[in-house]
């Protein structure tokens, strides 16, 4: 498209964005998920996908006949994204938390902005095996860098849930070699990983501790003074200074360490720690899981 022809109108941006994402980390791009995430036909998604190749990308797209969908060619380029694995990130965020789409916005926004840290890098072809490991049923097979002992290792993994926590993505899977479910970092995954035609004999149903439920129980750092915790608890829409919220026992430790809540010492500043755990002693989790997600989002695992 000519630099005269831009901006695109809102809507067709957000179907022309949400076409590369797909595409590229997903790996198969059909109508259904245009007609499914902006609730139009089928006969207008297909002509999206058809402006989008003639007028934006020509060489982006090519149509795969056994997987009924487009997929990436091998000169890919973004045009009205970036590339980046937070964009896929931001789009199941966006899945996850709203119901409607953003076609028949019409408001005035103000000024924002998103503050973002460096991201870890995910690759394409990563990303594209996980999901497809995840979303199918499947062992996936993949090189893997580890810290803790440090070097690369062949792992046979049979993933059921990507999970972002921050701007870091991970795998949630059953691991062969350790014999437990363990969370994986995309960034560490090397060369190409292999998603077999091999079912999961581990799924989500067995991950006793992705289906435990537990309850976090948080209050203001009893070291700051009554005004100062007053301000915490409103920070928190804490009553009577106590905040209680439900997640998952594997997720749990990865809350705790980002709140600063992931150790047994406690902050020597309670103005940086701010927030205590009420009911850590019943919470059940087991200390090498918090050890491990400590690690894990210090890039450290």
């Amino acid at each position: 498209m000519k630099k005269t022809d831009w901006p695109i109108r809102w809507d067709l941006l957000l179907r022309y964005r949400l076409i590369e994402i797909i595409a590229l980390w997903e790996g198969r791009l059909t109508t259904n998920h245009i007609c499914h995430s902006f609730g139009i036909g089928r006969q207008q998604a297909s002509k999206d996908i058809n402006t989008y190749l003639r007028e934006l990308a020509p060489d982006n797209l090519v149509y795969d006949r056994h997987l009924k969908g487009y997929v990436p060619s091998s000169s890919f380029k973004p045009v009205v994204t970036k590339g980046h694995a937070s964009e896929y990130q931001d789009l199941l965020a966006r899945q996850d938390s709203l119901s409607n789409t953003f076609e028949s916005l019409n408001i005035s926004l103000p000024d924002n902005t998103i503050v973002r840290g460096p991201e870890r890098v995910v690759k394409p072809e990563v990303m594209r095996a996980a999901v497809a490991a995840a979303r199918h049923g499947r062992v996936m097979k993949a090189e893997y860098a580890s810290l803790s002992p440090a070097g690369v290792s062949q792992r046979t993994l049979e993933p059921h849930t990507l999970v972002c926590i921050g701007q870091n993505w991970h795998l949630r899977a059953w691991c062969d070699a350790n014999r437990e479910f363990r969370d994986f970092a995309l960034s560490r995954f090397r060369g190409k990983p292999e998603t077999t035609r091999q079912r999961s004999r581990h799924t989500i149903q067995h991950d006793d501790d992705w289906n435990r439920q537990i309850s976090l129980v948080m209050m203001p750092d009893s070291r700051l003074n009554k005004a100062q915790q007053d301000i915490v608890a409103t920070d928190y829409g804490m009553i009577s200074n106590r905040l209680e919220f439900t997640i998952r026992a594997a997720l749990a430790p990865y809350v705790l360490s980002r709140l600063g809540l992931g150790s047994d010492s406690q902050h020597p500043d309670p103005m940086v720690q701010q927030l205590e755990l009420a009911n850590e002693e019943q919470l059940g989790i087991a200390e090498s899981a918090r050890e491990r997600a400590i690690k894990a989002v210090a890039g450290l695992c």
